[in-house]
């Protein structure tokens, strides 16, 4: 069975494909302006590479970050919004929170579905679904024949308290699709059926905003696909880890905003559990940016709303955090003094000084090369691509060492400090706002950058040990292979946590569960492979938001008041047990198991490690030490290998300073720890 995984970045598109247990990876550049593109000329190069031909690919599935992109940058359709008359400006009212409190320069970003778009309309329901004023379909035709005169691509349809009765919407998005056959219309029933109007609206519209090109983007990628000769119909992997087919994308393709980083935490969740550690914060580390996620106890934590370029998105995803540090960040000197490493990127094009296409600016990548971290004929891509150590010593000359007045080893050393400082603040914050300690976990590294930065940030954040898995420059795609199909159900309740509304939950969880059994039932009959989680959304009675509490099958209203007084005191420090929970949310996830692939045993090799070469590294900014290079090919389990060394392999480079040792694990992991005196790890 052939299997190919597909992580679209914003620098470099990774492609996983898996004969049997044997895995092979590469690396093509990204192609933005058409992603579909570079999935393409990635698929004829890696089964070219297998010695594959199309008809042989049993499944294909990936990961992008499209949707997100689309909203970054603003370039999504033309849309309008279809509401309850009175609230046309829920979009700009939004939360009484702000950015930064005292910076007036920092400012929302713009209502996507702009204040001449938007239409209200006469309806009404209470907060328990029944009818107040039914809805005004004459108003509705006549915004939807305004909105065929404005050319208006995409429509948001969102009614008060519709997640308690979806009538209205339903009737609105009739009458638009008979109007505007062409158009894009989202529902928030579809969407995100479930209490806060502001998010609901919010995710609502973002949806129909990234829509109609998110749909021309993956009927692009079936045609692309299908040209190539593979059959198999593409997978997506959701904002929340699991897969889901194109068709359900196209309808909700707000989901996807997280898709390719969701995929690399789900994978390292399942590694990390492998090598025996079920606590881990995850970093990924790409040509943009870095992702941060946290896996307690084997699990990763779920978020129900999280922000996607500064419009709140209520779908459940990763609790992931992005951070604008990758190889690509750009160095800046302030007019201060001060160094700054990102959020700003040079991208894939031109990318770094090092790549050699006419990029000015200094970057990661151009400080790891000047170090010696990287090799300019090794490049960062098994030699396919070389990179330029003199226009990335001019590049770091110009911008970091002439304006700091410091040598050029300095410079470099320091855009490396920051950027490992910037990544473990960010992994810190993770960590302890939730309550846990680094000093107890590790860090798992990947992406192309991230096991080049590893030992550097896990000092920095006091991690004691890291985990390098094989290949880290595609465990994103090669996550994709190690996920199963997920959906999920939701039901507001708004109920006390007393016996009428614990009731009213086990109601909700009892459709939801039939609903998920009638999903499993599609993905697989064997209801063996049938899996169910129960979450609930509670709060304290007068608090604003909620925390998630998993719920057994077997709990009592008992049993999950003393499970939410526990996770709110290790998320918050505090509970308060004489103050009534309010239960808001029921979620169920429904996982069809069976699908995925986990990491393989590696056999141990009966050979000695042996160094490949050495050369010059800087670790300190000032001394150049003699560095054995070593091929991660060539390990095996048992191995180990102490500082100062460098470990190449296709996808990445993995850094051991002084003083640092890696241990190969049964599965191929690098396990990196400072070494004592006695020289043991």
């Amino acid at each position: 069975m052939i299997r190919i995984g597909i992580d679209v970045g914003g620098t470099f598109t990774d492609l996983t494909l898996l004969q049997g247990t044997n895995a092979i990876h590469h690396k093509t550049p990204s192609t933005p302006k058409e992603p579909a593109r570079a999935i393409e000329t990635g698929l004829r190069e890696i089964l070219q590479l297998a010695s594959v031909t199309p008809d042989q690919v049993n499944w294909i599935g990936h990961g992008t970050t499209v949707a997100t992109n689309m909203a970054i940058e603003r370039n999504g359709a033309k849309t309008a919004l279809v509401t309850t008359k009175g609230f046309r400006d829920v979009l700009e009212i939004a939360r009484q929170t702000r950015p930064n409190l005292y910076d007036y320069r920092v400012t929302r970003p713009p209502a996507l579905a702009p204040r001449r778009n938007r239409v209200e309309v006469a309806e009404r329901l209470d907060q328990d679904g029944s009818i107040l004023i039914p809805l005004d379909t004459k108003a509705v035709t006549d915004a939807g024949k305004n909105f065929l005169d404005a050319g208006i691509e995409a429509i948001a349809v969102v009614f008060l308290h519709s997640y308690r009765n979806p009538i209205h919407e339903q009737q609105a998005e009739e009458i638009l699709k008979s109007l505007l056959p062409k158009a894009f219309v989202s529902c928030s029933i579809k969407v995100s059926p479930e209490f806060r109007e502001f998010e609901r609206t919010s995710t609502t519209v973002l949806n129909a905003f990234v829509g109609p090109k998110m749909a021309t983007y993956f009927g692009d990628l079936r045609n692309r696909v299908i040209k190539l000769g593979i059959t198999a119909e593409p997978y997506i992997v959701h904002s929340g880890g699991g897969l889901m087919t194109l068709e359900t994308a196209e309808q909700i393709p707000v989901s996807t905003c997280l898709s390719g980083p969701s995929a690399g935490v789900a994978a390292a969740a399942v590694i990390a559990l492998k090598a025996g550690f079920p606590n881990v914060a995850t970093f990924d580390v790409g040509g943009t940016s870095t992702d941060i996620g946290l896996i307690i106890n084997g699990e990763i934590r779920i978020s129900a709303e999280r922000d996607v370029a500064g419009y709140p998105v209520r779908t459940p995803s990763l609790d992931i955090s992005v951070i604008g540090a990758g190889g690509g960040s750009l160095a800046v000197v302030d007019a201060a003094g001060g160094l700054s490493v990102g959020p700003q990127s040079a991208g894939a094009i031109p990318g770094p000084a090092a790549y050699g296409n006419g990029g000015k600016g200094a970057t990661l990548t151009d400080a790891n090369l000047i170090l010696g971290r990287l090799d300019a004929d090794t490049g960062l891509v098994d030699g396919s691509t070389k990179l330029d150590l003199g226009a990335a010593e001019n590049a770091m000359t110009e911008q970091v060492a002439k304006p700091l007045e410091i040598t050029l080893e300095r410079a470099a050393a320091g855009v490396l400090s920051v950027a490992a400082a910037n990544i473990a603040r960010a992994i810190r914050s993770a960590s302890s706002e939730r309550g846990h300690d680094l000093r107890d976990m590790a860090l798992i590294a990947y992406g192309g950058a991230g096991p080049l930065v590893a030992a550097d940030v896990a000092l920095e954040s006091g991690c004691p040990v890291v985990i390098v898995p094989p290949a880290p420059g595609t465990l994103c795609a090669r996550g994709i292979l190690m996920s199963d199909p997920t959906t999920s159900f939701v039901e507001t309740i708004l109920r006390s946590a007393d016996a009428e509304g614990w009731q009213m939950a086990k109601d909700a969880f009892g459709r939801m569960t039939s609903l998920g059994d009638i999903w499993l039932n599609k993905q697989t009959p064997d209801n063996t492979r049938h899996q169910k989680k129960w979450i609930i959304e509670a709060r304290y009675l007068g608090q604003g938001f909620e925390a998630t509490t998993m719920v057994l099958p077997h709990d009592t209203l008992y049993t999950f008041t003393e499970r939410f007084h526990k996770i709110h005191a290790q998320e918050h420090g505090y509970d308060i047990r004489s103050r009534q929970i309010e239960i808001v949310n029921c979620r169920l996830t429904a996982t069809a198991t069976g699908f995925k692939t986990g990491p393989k045993v590696v056999l141990p090799s009966d050979k000695e490690i042996q160094s490949i070469g050495t050369r010059k590294v800087c670790f300190d900014g000032e001394t150049l030490i003699e560095t054995s290079i070593y091929d991660r090919s060539s390990t095996g389990p048992g191995h180990k290998i102490y500082g100062p060394a460098i470990i190449i392999e296709k996808t990445a480079t993995t850094v051991l300073p002084p003083d640092w040792a890696a241990v190969v694990d049964d599965y191929g992991n690098l396990i990196l720890r400072i070494t004592n005196r006695d020289n043991s790890v």
